[in-house]
């Protein structure tokens, strides 16, 4: 599945059935991680897996080159290159990985081969956080919800990425309750300023409370984002006024930033 030449020692594991030699990638990727803050303890409560080209390409860019026959091994090349940059680096927080529903053809098999790259490397499996984006247009979401199920039977934490953007909404996450969900950027993007994204914002805390789902703000930019929601009672950020992604290095957060921005008006 994934070439030698992007990992090394990392020998290609066997894909599904459905999968051919075909299928293989043409292209490298590279991972870069955004750390996702825990404000009540200020510290770092996982970082995000973020994918990049082998020239520092944006995620659009690498996967706009991925063809529909590819999905299944680019989904998978992510996960085990994940992993592995992870645990090179010596993270030792939860690592969260995008996941692509439409690519899982059996849950059960190909969570195989990202438990094989978290053994193989020595990073500890239970640490691992599936995110399934609201973004893209579910196929079949009883699908995605016998994905979702596994993955929470065998210990991993969830969660809905993009919350508030996409094809799903409230329907997906009545469907199951994963442990975080994450609000798009779209929706939280000048909220201290904006009646309208407040109250759209309370009723999804009222409704991810009473779920007992931890809710994730991302994409926050300004001290006035930070203060309004976290105001509201969201704990975990993600975003550019505490971090950009980096390509292959763990960014973190001093504790002086952290002053400047609560004590920012």
């Amino acid at each position: 599945m994934y070439l030698r030449s992007f990992f090394g020692e990392i020998h290609e594991p066997s894909p599904c059935a459905t999968c051919s030699d075909e299928n293989v990638l043409d292209f490298e990727v590279r991972m870069a991680f955004q750390p996702i803050l825990d404000a009540g303890t200020r510290e770092i409560y996982a970082y995000e897996a973020l994918v990049r080209g082998a020239d520092g390409e944006g995620a659009g860019a690498v996967i706009g080159r991925v063809r529909e026959n590819q999905m299944y091994r680019f989904d998978q090349t992510c996960r085990v290159k994940a992993i592995d940059t992870a645990a090179r680096l010596g993270m030792q927080q939860r690592l969260s990985i995008n996941f692509i529903p439409n690519a899982v053809y059996n849950p059960a098999t190909c969570i195989r081969l990202t438990l094989e790259a978290a053994k193989r490397c020595g990073f500890d499996s239970s640490k691992l956080i599936f995110e399934v984006t609201e973004t893209e247009k579910i196929r079949n979401t009883a699908h995605v919800v016998n994905i979702i199920r596994d993955y929470q039977h065998r210990g991993f934490l969830t969660a809905i990425d993009d919350f508030g953007s996409g094809y799903a909404g409230l329907s997906l996450l009545a469907e199951f309750q994963p442990d975080v969900v994450k609000l798009d950027m779209g929706l939280i993007r000048g909220i201290d300023q904006d009646r309208v994204r407040q109250a759209i914002t309370g009723g999804i805390l009222s409704t991810c409370a009473a779920l007992g789902c931890r809710v994730l703000a991302e994409g926050v930019e300004t001290a006035g984002e930070y203060h309004q929601l976290r105001s509201m009672g969201v704990g975990l950020f993600q975003g550019y006024l505490f971090a950009r992604p980096e390509i292959e290095s763990l960014p973190t957060v001093p504790a002086s930033l952290w002053d400047a921005i609560e004590s920012a008006a």
